[in-house]
């Protein structure tokens, strides 16, 4: 993209988190920017608010005439298929048409990158080295798949010196990206109806981690060569005594070149001290100097939906992303450490059937650990239904007893008739917005 000539892009899919900081980035560049999507959200309703028309119908007639022009450039979601009626046009006509992570490509690999990667945390990950960036006042672009708490903009622009993005997995969409440094949080099967193995899955990462130019930072334990951090295990960036507080942590920090003491996080959850290592590693290796900005994680605003800890009525809320296995049990975790004593409840909307019908054991599994089980229907996201998989067939693998299968809208309604005091609501889908309808009240430090 030429920074002195004015484009017109035309994204589809624009609603998505990855397509919305992409096509925010070209409108406060100075081009002219639309989009479709089929239905209006959050995401949409800022994009408008910040000036980008959108238009909700799939069809050519829903456009002006002025968008069917050659000129258009388009960007289309990995999760648009190609019978879509306007990718479709664009596509015979000879449009330039690119994919989302072919343009994040485009934009920047031929700046200094900072890519984070991994199946769990790399939103987090990404945030928290997007605010150390800002709070030490530095000239970069980062380029989110989430929000700040209390912000509506997954870009943040200061300068374009370097570009801070999220390497995703799903379509093997990191693969077309060449960083100057990059970190893996983590490597565990998902995406199976795009990979079909786990040892394809482990391919794409090897692949990836060989197309980075400089350092490449990796948890501990991975099968991969590079700059190491962990929890209490020998590593480059290690946290020590790790100690809870009230809404996070107080650890040691070891670098390769220093020990800071009593760096505080206020996140909870020990898989975000994971997150906050590695986004000090990424940070320190690119050049900012740790003792500059190890304080601001006292002040970091948190991650929209990602371990949000709430107050509703007598009870306490944790709102939260998940929807992996894993990412489950690390909440449980969690709840099991800093409300030991409370009874806890989970509010659970699988995403996706294939994933759903992939991990149905590991899922069942980790929903059991919960003294109490609430599941949601599928959302479906970019599938259609699996035959033989669905939040019923999950809800009779869970072992506990007090289990229950209700529509989104009875949220608030389960909730009030539960006797636990600790209520984890999870998925990726649209639980969100029920969230929304609850009287919270923010907790933190």
């Amino acid at each position: 993209m030429k920074s002195n000539s004015i484009n017109t892009y035309f994204f589809i899919g624009i609603g998505g988190v990855g397509m919305s900081a992409l096509a925010r980035f070209c409108f406060h560049s100075g081009h002219k920017v639309y989009g479709h999507d089929k239905t209006r959200s959050d995401i949409t309703n800022a994009l408008i608010c910040e000036g980008i028309q959108i238009f909700y119908k799939d069809s050519l007639n829903a456009l002006p005439k002025f968008l069917l022009s050659e000129d258009i450039k388009v960007v289309y979601s990995a999760a648009i298929e190609f019978n879509h009626s306007q990718l479709s046009f664009y596509l015979q006509q000879g449009n330039v048409v690119m994919k989302r992570s072919e343009f994040l490509a485009s934009l920047s690999n031929n700046k200094k990158t900072l890519a984070i990667a991994g199946t769990h945390g790399k939103t987090t990950t990404s945030l928290i080295l997007t605010h150390f960036f800002s709070e030490t006042k530095q000239l970069f672009t980062s380029l989110i798949g989430g929000f700040f708490n209390g912000n509506k903009s997954n870009l943040i622009k200061t300068g374009s010196d370097i570009f801070i993005v999220e390497a995703d997995e799903y379509d093997r969409s990191f693969l077309q990206l060449y960083p100057t440094l990059a970190c893996i949080t983590s490597i565990e099967p998902d995406h199976l109806d795009i990979y079909k193995t786990k040892k394809e899955f482990l391919k794409a990462f090897i692949q990836f981690s060989s197309q980075v130019e400089k350092e490449l930072i990796v948890a501990h334990g991975l099968p991969l060569k590079g700059i190491t951090f962990g929890i209490d295990v020998s590593c480059d960036y290690q946290a020590k005594k790790l100690k809870k507080i009230k809404h996070g942590y107080r650890f040691d920090l070891k670098t390769p070149n220093e020990t800071y003491k009593d760096v505080c996080l206020n996140l909870i959850g020990r898989h975000n001290v994971s997150n906050a290592l590695a986004a000090i590693a990424i940070a320190e290796q690119s050049g900012l100097n740790a003792s500059e900005f190890l304080h601001t994680l006292e002040n970091f605003p948190g991650v929209y939906r990602r371990m949000n800890v709430y107050k509703w009525n007598e009870s306490i809320i944790i709102d939260d992303y998940a929807h992996h296995p894993s990412e489950i049990r690390s909440v449980y975790n969690t709840i099991r450490n800093f409300y030991p004593l409370c009874k806890n409840c989970v509010v659970f909307q699988p995403h996706l059937y294939s994933r759903t019908r992939d991990f149905m054991k590991e899922f069942s599994i980790a929903l059991s650990m919960f003294d109490e089980v609430i599941l949601l229907d599928i959302y479906p996201a970019r599938e259609m239904p699996i035959e033989g998989t669905n939040s019923k067939i999950l809800l009779n693998n869970i072992s506990k007893s007090k289990k229950r299968l209700i529509s989104k809208t009875k949220i608030k309604t389960a909730l009030e008739e539960s006797d636990a005091k600790i209520f984890a609501i999870l998925g990726a889908g649209d639980i969100g917005l029920e969230i929304k309808k609850l009287n919270l009240k923010k907790i933190g430090l």
